[in-house]
C-alpha cells in the first residue's frame, strides 16, 4: 500500500528564484539517491508562493527507512538546511501523510 507525504510551504517572495532552484536540487537529489519519488507541485489556485512536495513511498516502513537514510546524509542535510533557513517563511510548513486504499479483488 503506497504512502504519500504532502508538504506545503511558502517560499519567501524576496527569495523566490533561489527557493525554486534549491527546491529543484532537493527533488533531483532525492529522486537520484533514494528509493522514493518526489514531485514539486506549483500553485494554480490558492495562495501565491505556496508550493508543495509530494513524496511517494512503497509503504510506512519504506518511508521510515528512506527518512533515516536522508537524515544520515550530510549532503542532503546541507540542501534542506539552506532551503528551510533561507527560502521558506517561518511556520509555513505543513505536512500530511496519506495512504492508498486497499482494493479488494
Amino acid at each position: 500500500m503506497s504512502v504519500y507525504v504532502y508538504q506545503t510551504f511558502v517560499i519567501k517572495q524576496e527569495k523566490f528564484k533561489e527557493g525554486i532552484e534549491n527546491l529543484k536540487e532537493i527533488k533531483n537529489f532525492r529522486n537520484e539517491n533514494y528509493d522514493h519519488k518526489v514531485e514539486i507541485l506549483t500553485p494554480v489556485s490558492g495562495k501565491d508562493h505556496t508550493y508543495a512536495l509530494l513524496s511517494t513511498y512503497e509503504g510506512l516502513a519504506e518511508m521510515e527507512l528512506q527518512n533515516k537514510k536522508m537524515f544520515d546524509d550530510e549532503e542532503y542535510l546541507k540542501l534542506i538546511g539552506d532551503f528551510f533557513l533561507e527560502n521558506i517563511a517561518q511556520d509555513s510548513m505543513y505536512t500530511q501523510i496519506y495512504r492508498s486504499t486497499i482494493e479488494k479483488k
